[in-house]
Protein backbone atom coordinates (compact mmCIF):
# COMPACT_ATOMS: atom_id res chain seq x y z
CA UNK A 1 0.00 0.00 0.00
CA UNK A 2 1.32 3.39 -0.96
CA UNK A 3 0.38 5.97 1.73
CA UNK A 4 -1.21 9.32 0.56
CA UNK A 5 -2.18 11.28 3.36
CA UNK A 6 -4.35 11.36 6.30
CA UNK A 7 -7.66 12.43 7.43
CA UNK A 8 -7.06 15.38 10.22
CA UNK A 9 -10.96 15.93 10.95
CA UNK A 10 -14.78 16.00 9.87
CA UNK A 11 -15.95 18.81 7.44
CA UNK A 12 -19.33 19.41 7.66
CA UNK A 13 -22.30 17.53 8.68
CA UNK A 14 -22.77 15.29 5.56
CA UNK A 15 -19.84 12.66 5.76
CA UNK A 16 -17.04 14.41 4.21
CA UNK A 17 -13.88 14.52 6.02
CA UNK A 18 -10.90 16.66 5.50
CA UNK A 19 -7.58 15.17 4.10
CA UNK A 20 -3.98 16.24 4.32
CA UNK A 21 -2.39 14.45 1.49
CA UNK A 22 1.32 13.55 1.68
CA UNK A 23 2.99 14.91 -1.84
CA UNK A 24 2.05 16.74 -4.40
CA UNK A 25 -1.28 16.92 -6.78
CA UNK A 26 -3.84 14.87 -4.76
CA UNK A 27 -6.57 15.99 -6.87
CA UNK A 28 -5.65 13.11 -9.19
CA UNK A 29 -6.48 10.77 -6.60
CA UNK A 30 -9.97 11.78 -7.87
CA UNK A 31 -9.39 9.58 -10.81
CA UNK A 32 -9.62 6.26 -8.00
CA UNK A 33 -12.73 5.17 -7.70
CA UNK A 34 -12.08 3.41 -4.30
CA UNK A 35 -9.57 4.64 -1.46
CA UNK A 36 -7.98 2.62 1.68
CA UNK A 37 -8.24 3.86 5.31
CA UNK A 38 -5.99 2.53 7.92
CA UNK A 39 -4.92 2.92 11.47
CA UNK A 40 -1.28 2.03 10.92
CA UNK A 41 0.68 4.03 7.92
CA UNK A 42 2.97 0.42 8.09
CA UNK A 43 -0.10 -1.81 8.88
CA UNK A 44 -1.34 -4.92 7.05
CA UNK A 45 -5.04 -3.56 7.80
CA UNK A 46 -6.90 -1.43 5.40
CA UNK A 47 -10.23 -0.97 4.53
CA UNK A 48 -11.38 -0.46 1.19
CA UNK A 49 -13.95 2.90 0.39
CA UNK A 50 -16.12 3.68 -2.18
CA UNK A 51 -15.16 7.57 -2.94
CA UNK A 52 -18.10 10.04 -4.11
CA UNK A 53 -16.49 13.25 -4.03
CA UNK A 54 -13.08 14.91 -3.51
CA UNK A 55 -11.72 18.47 -4.43
CA UNK A 56 -9.18 21.16 -3.06
CA UNK A 57 -10.03 22.52 0.45
CA UNK A 58 -7.98 25.78 1.32
CA UNK A 59 -3.88 25.44 1.38
CA UNK A 60 -3.39 22.35 -0.11
CA UNK A 61 -5.89 19.82 1.52
CA UNK A 62 -8.74 17.98 0.34
CA UNK A 63 -11.94 17.42 1.09
CA UNK A 64 -13.52 13.91 0.14
CA UNK A 65 -16.91 11.92 0.80
CA UNK A 66 -17.38 8.38 1.16
CA UNK A 67 -20.37 6.49 0.09
CA UNK A 68 -19.62 4.25 3.29
CA UNK A 69 -20.10 7.74 5.47
CA UNK A 70 -23.05 9.09 5.87
CA UNK A 71 -23.39 11.64 8.17
CA UNK A 72 -20.60 13.64 10.68
CA UNK A 73 -20.56 10.75 13.52
CA UNK A 74 -19.31 8.65 10.72
CA UNK A 75 -16.72 11.16 9.77
CA UNK A 76 -15.63 12.06 13.14
CA UNK A 77 -14.73 8.43 13.49
CA UNK A 78 -12.31 8.34 10.91
CA UNK A 79 -10.27 11.13 12.32
CA UNK A 80 -6.69 10.18 12.43
CA UNK A 81 -6.41 7.90 9.72
CA UNK A 82 -4.75 7.48 6.89
CA UNK A 83 -5.19 7.20 3.38
CA UNK A 84 -3.42 4.49 0.70
CA UNK A 85 -4.12 2.82 -2.08
CA UNK A 86 -2.46 -0.30 -4.00
CA UNK A 87 0.17 0.76 -6.37
CA UNK A 88 -1.49 -0.10 -9.36
CA UNK A 89 -4.67 1.62 -8.38
CA UNK A 90 -2.57 4.78 -8.68
CA UNK A 91 -2.70 7.52 -11.33
CA UNK A 92 0.98 6.77 -13.28
CA UNK A 93 3.27 9.57 -12.09
CA UNK A 94 4.27 12.24 -14.93
CA UNK A 95 8.36 12.23 -15.96
CA UNK A 96 10.22 13.63 -13.14
CA UNK A 97 7.86 13.09 -10.67
CA UNK A 98 7.90 10.26 -7.93
CA UNK A 99 5.48 9.05 -5.23
CA UNK A 100 6.94 9.55 -1.76
CA UNK A 101 6.93 6.19 -1.11
CA UNK A 102 9.30 5.27 -4.03
CA UNK A 103 12.29 7.66 -2.54
CA UNK A 104 12.09 6.27 0.56
CA UNK A 105 15.05 3.66 0.91
CA UNK A 106 17.08 5.63 -1.89
CA UNK A 107 20.50 6.25 -1.98
CA UNK A 108 21.60 9.95 -1.59
CA UNK A 109 24.95 10.96 -2.92
CA UNK A 110 26.36 14.12 -3.65
CA UNK A 111 27.84 15.68 -6.71
CA UNK A 112 31.63 14.50 -5.47
CA UNK A 113 29.84 10.65 -4.94
CA UNK A 114 29.83 10.87 -1.03
CA UNK A 115 26.97 9.34 0.31
CA UNK A 116 25.28 11.16 2.43
CA UNK A 117 22.76 8.70 4.11
CA UNK A 118 19.08 7.26 2.43
CA UNK A 119 15.89 8.71 2.49
CA UNK A 120 13.80 7.32 5.58
CA UNK A 121 11.33 9.80 4.86
CA UNK A 122 9.87 12.99 3.25
CA UNK A 123 7.75 16.13 4.54
CA UNK A 124 6.15 18.79 3.06
CA UNK A 125 6.63 22.12 4.55
CA UNK A 126 4.17 24.20 2.30
CA UNK A 127 6.90 25.63 -0.21
CA UNK A 128 7.81 22.24 -0.95
CA UNK A 129 8.85 18.88 0.26
CA UNK A 130 12.31 18.05 2.24
CA UNK A 131 13.81 14.68 1.86
CA UNK A 132 14.93 13.16 5.33
CA UNK A 133 17.98 11.88 4.77
CA UNK A 134 19.84 9.61 7.94
CA UNK A 135 22.99 8.91 8.01
CA UNK A 136 23.45 6.69 11.39
CA UNK A 137 22.96 9.52 14.05
CA UNK A 138 22.64 11.97 12.00
CA UNK A 139 19.68 13.21 10.00
CA UNK A 140 20.45 15.45 7.00
CA UNK A 141 17.05 18.26 5.62
CA UNK A 142 17.59 18.59 1.74
CA UNK A 143 14.60 20.55 0.07
CA UNK A 144 12.81 18.28 -2.72
CA UNK A 145 13.52 21.10 -5.32
CA UNK A 146 15.60 21.03 -8.45
CA UNK A 147 18.39 23.94 -7.11
CA UNK A 148 19.32 20.83 -4.24
CA UNK A 149 18.18 17.55 -6.25
CA UNK A 150 19.84 17.30 -9.60
CA UNK A 151 18.59 13.47 -10.51
CA UNK A 152 16.50 10.41 -9.34
CA UNK A 153 17.80 7.43 -10.86
CA UNK A 154 15.27 4.57 -9.87
CA UNK A 155 17.22 2.06 -11.37
CA UNK A 156 20.32 2.37 -9.25
CA UNK A 157 18.18 3.91 -6.48
CA UNK A 158 20.20 6.22 -5.97
CA UNK A 159 19.59 10.25 -5.31
CA UNK A 160 21.38 13.09 -6.68
CA UNK A 161 22.16 16.17 -4.65
CA UNK A 162 24.20 19.72 -4.78
CA UNK A 163 24.48 19.24 -1.03
CA UNK A 164 27.83 18.83 1.42
CA UNK A 165 27.92 16.69 3.73
CA UNK A 166 28.92 19.29 6.57
CA UNK A 167 25.87 21.22 6.06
Amino acid sequence: MIVLGRIVAPFGVKGWVRVHPFGDDPLSWGSMSRWWLGTDPDGPEWVEYTLKACQEHGKGDLIASFAEVPDRNGSEALAGYYVAAPRDALPKPAEDEYYWADLVGLEVRNASDVLLGTVSGLMSTGAHDVLQVQDGDVERLIPFVASYVTGVDMPSRTIRVEWEADW
